[in-house]
């Protein structure tokens, strides 16, 4: 197991990452957006909506059918999703269809996945301890 030198404040180190110089030089304006942008990206609904729109575009109604949750509701969503910029909307008679406009958030996506992915690998073992630590104390009292 590789062990990672604490920093001053107690905290393990994590990998050495380029400095995101981007981040570093916007103003506090510009950091509301960003954090509006993610905020975007906080709710698990709309999460799931992205994931359904990966292979094609699809309306309203074949959305709010494929989720269980009302057409207004997918609606809301959706049209939050597409004022960040990441769907496109295009209104055919009176359907209104939904299509990624940014792949990125998929890139996004599963950067935030692998790193979930790594943080409960790395924790695994330490779970499983007081997981066995519990079942044996259980057994004890039995």
């Amino acid at each position: 197991m590789e062990v990672k030198p604490e920093t001053a404040s107690g905290i393990m180190a994590g990998p050495s990452q380029p400095p995101c110089t981007r981040m570093e030089k916007l103003s506090p304006d510009a950091l509301a957006q960003v954090a509006s942008y993610f905020q975007a990206l906080s709710e698990p609904a709309r999460l799931r909506l992205l994931n359904l729109l990966r292979g094609s575009e699809r309306s309203v109604g074949e959305l709010a059918e494929a989720t269980g949750y009302s057409a207004a509701n997918v609606s809301r969503h959706l049209a939050l999703l597409a004022q960040h910029g990441l769907l496109a909307r295009e209104v055919r008679g009176t359907s209104v269809f939904y299509a990624i406009a940014d792949p990125a958030v998929y890139e996004l996506c599963n950067l935030v996945c692998d790193n979930l992915a790594r943080r409960f690998e790395r924790t695994a073992p330490q779970r499983a301890a007081f997981t066995s630590a519990r079942k044996a104390a259980s057994a004890r009292r039995r």
